[in-house]
């Protein structure tokens, strides 16, 4: 018997759901139920976009075993582009509490249809008070979303973008993927983040962009790209869909008769290709990345294809998802490395200052490729009595750590050099403050010493003119190349030492008397290490390079990088070429004095009678002052046996006294009633500069003048 509907059969129906459970209560077994066996993969995320929990079909289809996966982020489980795509849209579902949509990655669980990379959503999860408090995740595996045949394989080919940290080409290759079997047109523009930060304020509903157009493809020769070209910039007027799509975040599908497209091309010039193209249909995908807009990818299609449909813009959104993620790295690459570059070249030096000892020219390239930029510097120092201190050195690591490091090293130098170190002692101290900043720092994982300075190599010079005499010493850095006037070339035999940082082993100095026009080569090891030669070659190459005669320096520091050098560096190269000068005996006087107080006022009068042979009588009386001081306390606090050194130099007058002694004034502020203690507060007002150079046996104390430029002064 057919019972008619709401019949009494009908009403047998158990209220209670729980009664074909046994009449039990419902519990949490419901939502574990729920949970565990959804037909979907499913995995929760909690506010810090940690992995909570995990369905079996999300695991599965992650490859992954439930347990070691929490706690964890996603790019942690699954490496690479697409996991930072897929966290991305979590984020951004996390902080704007709307659904997005993304790609999972890994293959599809087992017996389901559609290839690898099926679609998902991102859902933000709220508590009753409305607030977001995760995001779930959820992948579909179901028939409808298996993607058609083309969309694999321009999903596969996909792969093609982003082989390069160059944006521009990383744009190109996103147009030329999708061109011309996906559409007809493609064009990709990007914004300017130097006008628009990273949380981006000023990319809202009824504002004006500005982007600039990085990549264009049309279908064919006879078909016109769109305009404007790449390199061009282009303003998107407000209310325009490319302005919307940006600001919305949201990709957009339009047929080309839609009123905003027709309202667009008409108060729009640079859209009128749209048009010219005979175009029908057109999608606007915005491109963002780990929650910065960075521009925007317009596809069209003209009349002798279908039009776009909803899985062509999912489509659309995958192949911009991975492309935006690689233009983000390109973007930060980019960014670190002028960062890095312009740290580099601050603190390297802008100008030579000016010394006579020697012709000097210098050359700096930082490495090519993906590198980065290292820590090789260089530095000319002026010393006391015309010498000149020459360093190379190269810091361990590339990076803005390595330049900062380098910075703080040359910092330290500088400062070493300026008591007049020798160069063994200098690299100590050099050595022992490495030490300590390593000690310092706390090490990360990416670059456990480099931060420190650990594994410098340096190599320290001091040439002085006057006797021409040469003292070197390095750590771990590479021989200087000499070239002797008859341009024989060899490489000189410095004592290597260790790298600084390591301690414990000491630097050795040797001294050499070069001959006047004597080439000294300082270089990083950048220069001898191109690739693909051997290092024998390379030295051969050098030294030909070298011996050839050359009276520019600049010509030879050229013509020796463009021989060595066949490809952009793989490391930094920093150069020093310096060849030697001589100072005459008629630019330098020296008395050897008794140890006498009688004696002050002969030396007064020998370096009196000297300045007026240099027709020098401007600098008369302040000399007097400064060499009466130095010989009186040479005698009264030093030992014999004194001497007395005027060396003129361009513009420059140095006044030296020497004793065996190896004590060292120190310069202080006399009281009212103290009858010494003013001498050296004398010379320090007097003088431009003034020091204690300490020798194997005693010291020199020095002063320095600035001579004046005045036509009397030079003897006119």
């Amino acid at each position: 018997m057919e019972h008619p509907p709401n019949s009494s059969r009908s009403a047998e129906r158990p209220r209670n759901p729980d009664a074909r459970l046994g009449g039990e209560p419902p519990d949490e077994r419901w939502h574990e139920w729920a949970f565990t066996q959804h037909p979907c993969a499913l995995a929760v995320f909690d506010a810090d976009l940690r992995l909570v929990r995990a369905n079996p079909g999300m695991t599965e289809g992650l490859g992954l075993a439930a347990t070691p996966a929490q706690g964890l982020r996603l790019p942690d489980i699954v490496p690479g582009p697409t996991g930072d795509a897929v966290e991305a849209a979590l984020r951004l579902a996390l902080g704007t509490g709307e659904r997005q949509d993304t790609q999972l990655p890994g293959p599809p669980p087992a017996g389901a249809r559609g290839p690898a990379g099926r679609p998902a959503t991102a859902t933000p999860l709220r508590d009753p008070e409305g607030q977001v408090r995760g995001v779930c995740l959820v992948a579909h595996h179901t028939a409808e979303h298996a993607p058609a045949p083309q969309h694999k394989l321009l999903l596969d080919d996909a792969t093609r973008i982003g082989t390069t940290l160059n944006i521009s080409h990383t744009a190109q290759e996103l147009a030329e993927v999708a061109v011309p079997r996906f559409a007809d047109y493609a064009a990709v523009d990007l914004l300017d983040l130097s006008r628009h930060s990273d949380t981006q304020p000023g990319i809202r509903p009824g504002s004006p962009l500005t982007l600039s157009r990085a990549a264009t493809r049309s279908a064919g020769d006879n078909v016109p790209y769109p305009v404007p070209s790449p390199g061009d910039s282009l303003t998107c007027p407000p209310h325009s869909p490319v302005a919307v799509a940006l600001a919305q975040r949201r990709p957009a599908l339009y047929d080309t008769t839609d009123g905003a497209i027709t309202h667009w091309i008409a108060h729009d010039p640079q859209a009128a290709w749209i048009h010219a193209a005979q175009a029908h249909s057109l999608m606007i995908v915005p491109l963002h990345a780990r929650g910065t807009a960075l521009g925007v990818a317009l596809f069209a299609r003209s009349t002798h294809t279908g039009p776009f449909t909803p899985d062509d813009l999912k489509l659309a959104e995958q192949l911009t998802t991975h492309t935006a993620i690689s233009i983000a790295n390109a973007r930060r690459y980019t960014r670190e490395r002028t960062t890095t570059m312009t740290l580099q070249r601050s603190l390297l030096p802008h100008t030579l200052p000016h010394q006579a000892a020697l012709d000097i020219t210098t050359r700096y390239l930082p490495a090519g490729g993906d590198t980065g930029v290292g820590g090789d510097w260089f530095d000319v120092i002026p010393l006391s009595g015309a010498r000149v201190a020459l360093v190379v050195g190269d810091v361990a690591g590339h990076g803005i750590r390595a330049s900062a490091t380098m910075g703080r090293l040359r910092t330290a130098v500088r400062t070493l050099a300026d008591v007049d170190l020798p160069p063994d002692e200098l690299l100590t101290h050099l050595d022992d403050l490495v030490i300590h900043l390593s000690t310092d720092s706390t090490p990360s994982d990416d670059t456990p010493e480099t931060e420190s300075g650990v594994g410098t190599t340096c190599l320290y010079a001091i040439y002085d003119p006057t006797n021409r005499h040469c003292t070197l010493a390095r750590a771990g850095h590479p021989p200087p190349a000499i070239v002797n006037p008859d341009n024989t070339v060899y490489l000189l035999d410095v004592p290597a030492g260790p790298p600084l940082g390591l301690g414990g082993l000491p630097f050795e100095t040797i001294d050499i008397e070069l001959p006047e026009g004597t080439l000294l080569t300082l270089y990083t090891n950048g220069l001898l290490q191109p690739q693909h030669q051997d290092i024998d070659d390379t030295l051969d190459k050098m030294f030909a390079t070298l011996a050839r005669p050359t009276a520019a320096l600049d010509t030879l520091a050229d013509r020796l990088l463009t021989t060595l050098l066949t490809r952009p560096p793989s490391d930094d190269i920093a150069l020093l070429l310096a060849r030697t000068r001589v100072l005459g005996t008629e630019q330098i006087a020296t008395w050897a004095l008794p140890d006498d107080p009688a004696i002050v006022a002969q030396a007064r009068h020998h370096a009196t009678d000297q300045l007026s042979a240099w027709q020098l009588p401007d600098a008369t009386y302040i000399t007097e002052l400064i060499v009466s001081e130095l010989v009186t306390n040479a005698i009264r606090y030093g030992a014999p046996p004194i001497q007395l050194r005027l060396i003129h130099h361009d513009n420059t007058l140095t006044t030296e006294v020497s004793d065996t002694s190896s004590t060292s004034p120190h310069l202080r502020r006399a009281r009212t009633y103290d009858e010494g203690g003013r001498g050296l507060l004398l010379i320090a007002q007097l003088a431009q500069r003034w020091g204690t150079r300490h020798a194997p046996a005693g010291k020199t104390i020095w002063t320095e003048q600035t001579l004046s430029t005045s036509p009397r002064s030079r003897g006119l």
